[in-house]
């Protein structure tokens, strides 16, 4: 670790902004579609107070940033998610947490504070804000950003909640999964209904724990990825954290029917490898009959690095981590057991959305930002990829010019799957301000630049809140 990556992730485009505030009629080059009701919202890090000791990106506060789009006008807002540890920091007025980077009593059953600065996700009406290491989601107001408190789905939910769950758009459910590197069980699932109670729960039985960070679902199986990236068991009961990745163990991938206790979970191996960000899973039969699970997602060979950085600066790091992700094809036979993989692109790319509309089915269209040729993880455009046969198409924002996720949009009484808008925020390193960028999906032509009075971080993941039409 290099002395300028200890301060690199509380700098530039990832700096925390001070305060919560509303912008409104923003400013517009171009047109904003009619047919856009809602808000595109991204939940980044951003500390309240001073970090003590080493900062890793992973530790800030949850910050939801939005811009909400009604009749072509734009209102930008930033709030802090109201978390438990965020409320308790505030009234002690100082930070009372060290990060993933610093020593923990390992006695603590809570050593880590749950910040929900991950993801997004809307369900049931509102917005969820959850944490990669597994915690407790918490209720967002689509429109204001103000925190409800913590969701407990009228408390049936009895496992954490990580970021990542999936919202099947046909039944309304969201699938969600819980993981602990610390102590059993190691992985669980559990199934909420469209009406927010949780139905169904799984202990999927993991002997060892892994880092988890995301699943893919079907219509009727979820996929889980138990990849051999670890914190090293003996370090931990010194109290440190320490990332291992054990080439030597396959990659393992759980292919379970979704109202399963996890009994039934099918369990397939390929080399070992690690995926941060799935894109879409579907099922298919094969000659014979069997079903097939097919999975698309962003594959890293190894995500330890082997080399000093200053020999390849071009490719980033996030501390102990090498970010160099292709997109990939996986397939696993639930009748013969057996499972495949292949490569699709060799550009690297992460953070990959596509139409949410088409989650668990057969889907052809994903939207993956660019990883830029930087010591850091940053985007510098998107490629809209065809996932059946990997064919791609570039856009690039332009000199000095960083993208976050890209959140797709359908157009009203959309039929094609790429019919609808792509959007996401871009910052100008040159100036302190920001911008929400519109593209159609279809043809990837700019429609309209939303213009930010102000800077918005580079952050973590975005989504789609849509509003009703009053």
């Amino acid at each position: 670790m290099t002395q300028n990556s200890l301060f690199a992730y509380l700098e530039g485009v990832y700096a925390p902004v001070e305060n919560e505030n509303t912008d409104i009629d923003l400013v517009v080059h171009g047109e904003i579609p009619k047919d856009m009701c809602g808000a595109y919202v991204q939940n980044n890090p951003n500390p309240r107070f001073a970090p003590k000791g080493l900062y890793h990106w992973f530790d800030g506060d949850g910050m939801i940033h939005g811009v909400q789009l009604r009749d072509g006008v734009g209102t930008y807002r930033n709030r802090y998610v109201q978390t438990r540890g965020f409320q308790k920091e505030k009234d002690a007025g100082d930070t009372l947490w060290r990060g993933i980077l610093e020593p923990f009593d390992p006695k603590n059953k809570t050593p880590d504070k749950d910040t929900a600065n991950t993801d997004l996700i809307f369900h049931n009406g509102q917005l969820l804000a959850t944490w990669w290491l597994s915690g407790q989601p918490y209720a967002i107001d689509p429109i204001s950003l103000d925190t409800k408190g913590p969701e407990t789905f009228d408390g049936t939910l009895s496992i954490p909640v990580a970021a990542h769950p999936k919202l099947d758009p046909r039944t309304g459910e969201l699938i969600v999964f819980g993981y602990s590197p610390y102590r059993k069980p190691y992985l669980e699932s559990a199934v909420i209904s469209a009406e927010g109670k949780m139905t169904h729960r799984a202990d999927l039985q993991c002997p060892d724990p892994s880092l988890f960070h995301d699943i893919a679902i079907t219509s009727n199986y979820t996929v889980f990825l138990d990849l051999p990236m670890i914190w090293d068991p003996e370090k931990l009961l010194q109290g440190k954290r320490r990332v291992r990745f054990l080439k030597d163990r396959p990659s393992r991938f759980g292919v379970m029917p979704r109202y399963d206790d996890g009994s039934r979970c099918q369990w397939f191996t390929l080399p070992s490898c690690y995926i941060y960000h799935t894109i879409n899973a579907r099922e298919e039969k094969d000659e014979a009959g069997n079903v097939v699970v097919v999975m698309t997602a962003c594959r890293i060979e190894n995500p330890l690095p082997n080399t000093d950085h200053a020999l390849e600066p071009e490719i980033p790091r996030l501390f102990f981590l090498r970010l160099h992700p292709f997109l990939y094809e996986f397939r696993f036979n639930l009748g013969t057991g057996e499972a495949s993989q292949k490569q699709l692109d060799d550009y690297p790319t992460e953070f990959p959305r596509m139409n949410d509309d088409w989650i668990g089915v057969s889907s052809q269209w994903s939207y993956n930002p660019r990883i830029a040729k930087e010591p850091t993880l940053l985007f510098d455009g998107f490629i809209k990829y065809n996932t059946n046969t990997g064919a791609s198409q570039h856009v690039v924002y332009g000199e000095g010019r960083i993208g976050g996720e890209t959140v797709f949009v359908p157009k009203e009484g959309a039929s094609a799957e790429d019919e609808g808008y792509v959007t996401t925020f871009v910052r100008d390193r040159k100036n302190e301000r920001s911008e929400l960028v519109i593209y159609d999906a279809q043809t990837l032509d700019l429609a309209a630049r939303v213009m930010i009075p102000r800077r918005v971080p580079f952050g973590f993941h975005a989504n789609w809140a849509p509003h009703p039409r009053v």
